[in-house]
């Protein structure tokens, strides 16, 4: 359903350091209403990094796993994250867009690359040293911290499920620069602690959506609390910035 609302700002008397302020200016905003997209972004970086993160710990697999999980964890963690990301950016809400888009392309990248192992076999490589992922891991890492960092100004669970994962992003970075065995693992075990985080704070968002109240703590910041339920912007009437 798209609803139209249109408000007309009067700014008689107003004038700027550049002549007068252009008067009863009309501000058209269409506003539709969505559920929250970290819903499902976060759900979907839920499972698919509970998966990668399980199987590259050896909880489970064997040589031909990949070719199993991969799909899956092009659509369900590239695909869907994206399109999660899209949905946030229309929300408006920037800390959303920047961690679905980021992980979600990552994702997606990560099972195209196994779709070239398959054709070009001798792509892959054997060893832990893996320099050229090891750069991307550096780059996803860095955007991790940042909004981690953005994170915290909001509410703690989504800054916990950032935090883990900014953290397992360094250590595979290392791990795969230098060859360390043991920074893999660790990495590995911070991104599941990430994909549970995750799913916390995605079943949250859920209960909060169907009761109407919050049922499970996420740790809403007091900057966020003292936020007005309608915010009110010039040329933007009644508009809300970011999920609620």
């Amino acid at each position: 359903m798209m609803i139209e609302r249109e408000d007309i700002i009067s700014r008689e008397g107003i004038v700027g350091e550049t002549g007068p302020v252009v008067q009863n200016e009309s501000a058209r905003v269409f506003l539709q209403p969505i559920a929250a997209p970290s819903i499902l972004g976060l759900f979907a970086f839920a499972a698919s990094t509970f998966i990668l993160a399980a199987w590259a710990v050896g909880w489970y697999g064997t040589p031909l796993s990949a070719y199993f999980i991969v799909p899956f964890v092009g659509v369900f963690g590239g695909i869907v994250q994206l399109l999660a990301a899209m949905w946030a950016f229309r929300a408006r809400d920037g800390v959303a867009t920047a961690i679905h888009g980021t992980w979600g392309a990552f994702f997606l990248s990560f099972a195209l690359l196994h779709v070239m192992y398959l054709y070009q076999p001798g792509l892959q490589r054997t060893g832990l040293q893996f320099p050229e992922m090891g750069f991307w891991f550096i780059a996803v890492a860095a955007i991790s911290w940042v909004t981690t960092l953005a994170a915290m100004a909001q509410r703690w669970s989504l800054a916990a499920v950032l935090m883990s994962v900014s953290a397992g992003a360094t250590l595979f970075a290392i791990s795969l620069l230098t060859g360390t065995a043991w920074c893999s693992v660790a990495g590995g075990y911070l991104f599941i602690l990430s994909a549970l985080c995750a799913l916390y704070d995605s079943t949250a968002q859920v209960l909060k959506e169907v009761y109407g109240h919050e049922v499970l703590k996420v740790g809403i910041t007091p900057r966020v609390l003292s936020e007005p339920g309608i915010m009110v912007g010039t040329g933007e009437p009644g508009v809300i910035h970011g999920q609620r």
